[in-house]
């Protein structure tokens, strides 16, 4: 079931919160950032994670809190070249994403996911070309997706 909503997804209700990375993302721009310092053992644990586990892009990572907060790293993005921790998304890698996604919800029971524009801020993409592939693959998802279509900051999306 997907929605779009207008607002601050950091105060979202869902469950979890989906955001795109880079495998080597430092976590300085847009969502990331905010992720990053509201939760910095988040930002820590992916780094540990990736390097562990040589994250690739395609891939997705679930971080839990103590606190029960939940956030889903899509690895969407390459590295960047030259040393550029961040390079540009992909369709392939956002659709390899989402798909994992939506094993991670089935695994973890989760009830429900909060998503951004996916990859259409330092990832490079289109948002005309991303949604049609949200719509595609997260329609199997048998809970509420809220699909923050437009950020507010500040402001409670109704999620109801």
């Amino acid at each position: 079931m997907i929605h779009y909503v207008s607002g601050d997804i950091l105060l979202t209700k869902a469950q979890a919160i989906a955001h795109g990375v880079s495998p080597k993302d430092p976590m300085n721009h847009g969502l990331s950032l905010s992720l990053h310092q509201k939760y910095p053992a988040m930002h820590k644990d992916f780094h540990h994670w990736c390097s562990q586990h040589h994250g690739k892009p395609g891939e997705a990572w679930l971080w839990g809190s103590t606190g029960g907060v939940r956030v889903v790293c899509l690895l969407t993005q390459e590295a960047g070249e030259n040393h550029s921790p961040t390079g540009k998304a992909t369709i392939k890698h956002v659709r390899d994403c989402l798909r994992a996604l939506v094993k991670i919800a089935a695994a973890e029971s989760l009830t429900s996911i909060a998503l951004p524009r996916l990859a259409t801020g330092v990832g490079g993409l289109q948002w005309t070309e991303v949604e049609p592939i949200i719509k595609e693959e997260l329609s199997k998802l048998s809970i509420p997706l809220y699909v923050y279509s437009e950020y507010h900051a500040g402001v409670s999306a109704n999620e109801g």
